[in-house]
């Protein structure tokens, strides 16, 4: 078996692997697996540059596959592939950009074992390079490079594409087993009082379970002209565009005990060349023993139940990820709308469980809304009656937004949000236009100056 590594964003040396390839070495004969030492091979990129996008890394890392041995510019025999937090995105890329949907018969890559993967994103990165620079357990005496950085800001475009693009992914009839393994324990000497985010719940202090978990949802609403709220302002009501669409499924495995990084607790550095009795190795080399469609599900059900132990008598976590955007294509930014979230049988926000709100983020470059909250006491909500409100600027003149509000009526909070998981949801706006906007005169009526006009107050639509 061919194994690769992949590391995560901003290192400059091969020793973030620790000892975890030696480990694998070591044990893999108890696993009757074929890995030898002279078979692994430890990638290195360069994340810390600012001109240098995902996009560049992938292109790099196809490259680099070509150029080992025993391949050549048409071929890269099978292997298998073990990453480090943004590693699990740019392997990912990969794949998309060379094989996608579609050609995952043709993909070489048989199994992707993701450590602490930031698929969704990270908390950290809204933080800015200088002030994640001085992060320890993200960097290590370079400056990061802002346009990755970009990508793992929650809410980013390549996440949204991305993941959107993987909701096709069928692994039921294809050789490409992806897993992710990620931890929730915090490790107190990367403790920083300013930053909260580093000892957040749900988290190992830089990736959310939430955020590093391959099963999520996606849920798009369309605004229509059916009034739900006729008294100030008026509100239109929401609806699903389509189901929600729902990832095939990715067996996750959570460890309470692990931390992102770091010497002492983190998920890939502090394994050590011994040890051979570690939870991560022998979960690491049982998925990469699977060979068939029927041995990933067993492995996925072992894994939930691990996470199911591993989380008892804590309350896990889930995101919310919204794109704001109306239906001639512009996008909402950041300044231009408000949300909240409702429940009860009036569709309230007073009305939600107490406890649960944890987290909010804006993107200021996409203008997405994050929203990360107790998915049990989400649970809790009366009947299943969520819903969610945006109010849009400007709401008034000679082109506007009408308020919008989605209600469950029935459909409980569990089907968009779902415990460890992240839930995109693109809602879509109706753009009114004033038929003021433009008008004709018969030529008869002599010369008008319309500079002062005002909307009519009667909108294109309503015609």
């Amino acid at each position: 078996m061919r194994l690769i590594f992949v590391h995560g964003w901003s290192v400059t040396n091969t020793n973030t692997y620790g000892e975890l390839p030696q480990a694998l070495s070591n044990a893999a004969s108890s696993y009757d697996l074929d890995l030898d030492i002279q078979h692994i091979y430890l990638g290195r990129y360069i994340s810390f540059h600012d001109e240098v996008t995902m996009d560049d890394i992938c292109r790099a890392m196809d490259k680099a596959l070509h150029d080992l041995p025993g391949n050549d510019d048409t071929n890269i025999i099978q292997f298998s592939c073990i990453t480090h937090s943004t590693g699990g995105p740019v392997v990912r890329s990969w794949v998309n950009r060379y094989f996608g949907a579609d050609g995952l018969d043709n993909c070489p890559l048989n199994h992707l074992v993701m450590l602490a993967p930031a698929n969704h994103g990270s908390t950290l990165a809204v933080l800015g390079k200088a002030r994640v620079g001085r992060i320890k357990s993200w960097f290590q005496g370079v400056e990061p490079g802002q346009q990755v950085l970009d990508w793992l800001c929650l809410g980013s475009n390549g996440q949204w594409q991305l993941n959107e693009k993987y909701l096709d992914y069928d692994y039921s009839n294809n050789t490409f087993f992806p897993f992710v393994l990620t931890g929730q324990g915090i490790d107190n000497k990367f403790y920083d009082f300013l930053n909260s985010y580093l000892v957040e719940k749900g988290s190992d202090g830089v990736v959310r379970v939430a955020g590093a978990n391959m099963n999520y949802r996606y849920f798009s609403l369309e605004q229509t002209t059916e009034e739900i709220v006729r008294k100030s302002p008026l509100t239109y009501k929401l609806l699903p565009r389509s189901d929600l669409r729902i990832s095939n499924p990715v067996p996750l495995g959570v460890y309470k005990d692990y931390s992102h990084s770091g010497d002492k607790m983190g998920i890939m550095k502090s394994i050590r060349a011994d040890s051979v009795d570690s939870a991560v190795v022998d979960d690491i080399l049982k998925c990469l023993k699977v060979n068939s469609f029927g041995d990933y599900q067993r492995r996925a059900n072992e894994l939930m139940q691990l996470s199911e132990a591993q989380q008892k008598g804590d309350d896990t976590c889930c995101m919310l990820v919204f794109n704001i955007r109306d239906d001639q294509g512009n996008q909402i930014g950041q300044d231009d709308y408000d949300l909240f979230l409702l429940a009860g049988s009036r569709y309230q926000p007073q009305q939600l469980p107490k406890g649960f709100f944890i987290d909010r983020q804006m993107n200021i470059n996409t203008g997405r809304l994050v929203y990360y909250l107790n998915a049990n006491k989400m649970s809790e909500i009366k009947d299943g009656k969520f819903g969610i409100r945006v109010v849009a600027r400007p709401s008034s003149g000679f082109s506007y937004y009408r308020a919008a509000e989605f209600r469950s009526d029935g459909v409980v909070a569990q089907g968009v949000l779902a415990s460890n998981e992240t839930t995109y949801v693109d809602i879509i706006l109706h753009r009114f236009v004033d038929k003021n906007v433009f008008r004709f005169d018969q030529a008869t009526d002599g010369v008008k100056n319309f500079k002062k006009i005002k909307p009519s107050g009667e909108s294109m639509s309503e015609d």
